[in-house]
């Protein structure tokens, strides 16, 4: 099998995106643009894969680290020729050498394997897109037997040349020894006074190598970024894919356009999504799941029948059936809730494990906990975990009341069937079927005059 080399560039300021931040690590769908190429030439085999830096190349860097990338820094933007020129010196010529742009974030990888199975047969590979406005892009000029003779520039085209509706991707690929042999013969003398990538294509004819031109399957595929609009457009885009593949598997959506899939989404059947809901990393939704509007729900397991209401987050949660959330529950990384545990209003759950049919159902506050099954925790219970140094744990036995409004002083033990008395600050184990109290004497003074409005009494 031929090496590959992909050269991703991604130099560019970007400067009409308005921002400090590198172009390429803005963000489609929640991941940096230059990550979505990376990952898919990442599926190709025998790839080493090479990004070309400039501007931000120092946050790049770090943006990218721990990936196997070699990174190639071009000092001064001089045109995309220049660019992968930089990363030359680390390809060897007996390689196939694959081109792609770190702002074009939706290039498929069964594109990218199309082009290099061209390039392996010794054609030149050129991924090129027919569009209804062409503006701004290099155009594909034939010959009349339709072979590709050049690209030509926007800038550099004539009047007949600017009719032409199919243009330059900028994607290709081609044998590495070639690129080695032509590059060093590119030059400035044009428009815009760089060193064009695209002028290899007239060497390439002119030498007699064949050109074969290929189509993506949609446009969106090759659609670069440029501004904030083209940004937002193609998210949008995106997320339409999404929402039209749930709907394949019978997702039933309120509303299509109001849904955010930023990572990998795996559903059962019967799943039912209300509007405004974004979905972050790994998320898998079992049979019959149900989730209201406005939530956000990252990196979780949510097992069969259960149920989400309304503006509840999950981050890093386990959830087996039949479990009922929120509304406005805050399920924070470690919650495990075991089959048909409840989590109601203004609860906020972190490393914690809440068993079989147990229930938290307002305002409580449970961390670092073990939850027995059958447990009722009452409204505006909190663990005190932390002591501004360390956690600890606090374990409550199954089928244990916890009253109202107590707070539990880690490390704790509630046993089994255990009842805490509201307003109770507990920090003595609790043995299995006792009461624990701990509540300041209730005094009630009889005659009491409340206060009464000074200002008010003196105007009667």
């Amino acid at each position: 099998m031929t090496t590959l080399n992909t050269i991703i560039l991604a130099a560019g300021q970007g400067s009409r995106m308005k921002s400090s931040l590198p172009k390429v690590l803005h963000k489609i769908a929640g991941k940096p643009m230059v990550q979505w190429v990376i990952d898919a030439a990442s599926q190709l085999p025998a790839n080493n894969a090479h990004v070309v830096i400039g501007h931000g190349a120092d946050h790049l860097k770090e943006a990218l680290s721990g990936q196997p990338l070699t990174f190639a820094v071009q000092a001064e933007q001089l045109g995309t020729g220049h660019a992968v020129a930089q990363a030359m010196p680390n390809i060897a010529e007996d390689s196939i050498a694959l081109v792609l742009y770190g702002d074009v974030p939706l290039t498929k990888a069964e594109t990218m394997a199309r082009l290099v199975e061209i390039a392996e047969q010794g054609d030149f590979a050129l991924l090129t897109v027919k569009l209804d406005d062409p503006t701004g892009y290099g155009r594909i000029v034939r010959d009349e037997q339709a072979r590709v003779s050049a690209i030509v520039e926007h800038k550099d085209a004539t009047a007949d040349q600017l009719a032409i509706t199919e243009v330059n991707t900028g994607i290709l690929a081609v044998a590495a020894s070639k690129l080695h042999e032509w590059l060093p013969q590119l030059s400035s003398d044009n428009a815009q006074g760089e060193y064009y990538l695209t002028d290899v294509i007239a060497m390439a004819a002119s030498s007699g190598m064949t050109i074969t031109t290929m189509q993506p399957d949609t446009e969106q595929e090759v659609q670069g970024i440029n501004n904030r609009m083209q940004q937002a457009e193609l998210e949008r885009w995106f997320q339409q894919q999404q929402a039209r593949s749930l709907m394949e598997q019978g997702v039933t959506l309120a509303d299509p356009a109001r849904l955010d899939v930023r990572g990998d989404l795996t559903v059962g059947t019967d799943v039912s999504i209300d509007i405004n809901v974004v979905f972050k990393g790994k998320v898998v939704l079992g049979n019959n799941v149900t989730i209201e509007p406005n939530c956000v729900i990252e990196d979780s397991v949510i097992g069969d029948g259960c149920h989400i209401k309304a503006n509840s987050v999950l981050e890093q949660a386990e959830l087996a059936g039949d479990s009922d959330i929120g509304p406005f529950a805050r399920l924070r990384p470690g919650s495990r809730l075991a089959l048909g545990a409840k989590v109601g209003n203004f609860v906020e759950t972190k490393k914690a494990n809440i068993g079989a049919g147990s229930k938290v159902n307002h305002l409580s506050y449970v961390g670092d906990a073990e939850v027995g099954p059958g447990a009722n925790i009452g409204a505006g219970t909190i663990t005190c975990n932390y002591d501004g140094v360390n956690k600890f744990k606090t374990e409550i036995g199954a089928g244990a009341f916890i009253g109202s409004n107590s707070a539990l002083v880690a490390p704790v033990k509630i046993g089994e069937n255990a009842t805490v008395g509201a307003g109770s600050t507990v920090s003595k184990n609790v043995n299995d079927a006792e009461l624990a109290v701990s509540r300041a004497r209730q005094t009630n003074i009889k005659g009491w005059q409340r206060p009464v409005d000074q200002k008010a009494a003196k105007d009667q």
